[in-house]
């Protein structure tokens, strides 16, 4: 993909516990160090990519509470880095969390892998748990490089979603003033993320090649520190009788196969998601 398409990066979703409890596995079903996966990924990193590895999400059980301690939380978050040799981990806060044991296992990988990057995925810091989860992170020492704003199947004003996709960034970054008030509002740029769902929303609104250039023309203005969509899986058009919410694998929109990846790698600082590992590599 990286030859193909010149993608930077993938954001891999989701590690999960499982049933066996604090063991993390992709979608919460295949563990970790599956052979044909750690292949796929180390030939990846091998042509130049980098990968990040997003926990968390809508569905599944958390790894952060399937880990009752730190300790054990720490040493889930150390088997994740070490099979896949992620640079970065995203965590997509949709749901509550044990903070106080989340953000101290954050802070400790961070000290054992020197340069690895945490990012908070939410739905915009209006979100008093995005709010909160940052406080904590920011409490417990946590080096947070991007707060991931995830601008898809939100309520907004705009009849336009291109709009209102930037204007749930703007309101990021307000927010975030008030995390780190003495940080400048280009230091702030430079730390805020954008993640649309391309094509069509659970809330009706659909996010378009138009809305991808606005998007990337914004960015680029105001030198974010990333932008990425949900997700490769999606960049295609439905076949017929298709339907992306039935198997979020399409766009809903008539399109070019990877065409949202193709505008999104303009962009230096991108990256892809791959949902549904345990699908992707089903067969390989």
């Amino acid at each position: 993909m990286k030859q193909k398409l010149g993608v930077n990066a993938f954001s891999l979703a989701f590690a999960l516990g499982g049933v066996d409890g604090c063991h993390p596995k992709w979608d919460g079903e295949i563990p970790i160090d599956d052979p044909a996966i750690v292949q796929e990924l180390k030939a990846f990193r091998e042509a130049g990519g980098q990968l990040i590895v997003s926990t968390g999400g809508a569905a599944g059980l958390y790894l952060e509470n399937a880990c009752r301690t730190t300790d054990e939380l720490l040493k889930a978050y150390r088997q994740v880095v070490d099979m896949t040799g992620a640079v970065g981990l995203d965590i997509d806060v949709e749901t509550s969390l044990p903070l106080d044991v989340v953000m101290p296992a954050l802070a400790a990988i961070q000290k054992e892998k020197p340069g690895l990057t945490v990012n908070d995925d939410d739905y915009g810091l209006n979100d008093p748990l995005g709010v909160d989860v940052i406080t904590s992170a920011v409490k417990h020492g946590v080096d947070v490089d991007v707060v991931n704003a995830m601008t898809m199947n939100f309520e907004s004003s705009h009849r336009k979603w291109g709009a209102a996709v930037i204007a749930a960034g703007e309101a990021t970054i307000k927010q975030m003033a008030k995390i780190w008030p003495q940080k400048s509002e280009q230091e702030l740029y430079s730390m805020l993320g954008s993640t649309p769902m391309i094509g069509l929303n659970d809330n009706g609104m659909v996010f378009t090649q138009e809305h991808a250039h606005q998007l990337l023309t914004w960015a680029k203005q105001k030198h974010l520190g990333h932008i990425g969509f949900w997700s490769i899986n999606r960049d295609k058009q439905c076949e017929v009788g298709q339907s992306s919410l039935e198997t979020d694998g399409c766009s809903d929109i008539k399109q070019q196969m990877y065409e949202f990846t193709k505008i999104f790698v303009q962009f230096n600082n991108n990256s892809v998601g791959i949902n549904e590992l345990k699908d992707t590599y089903r067969d390989k």
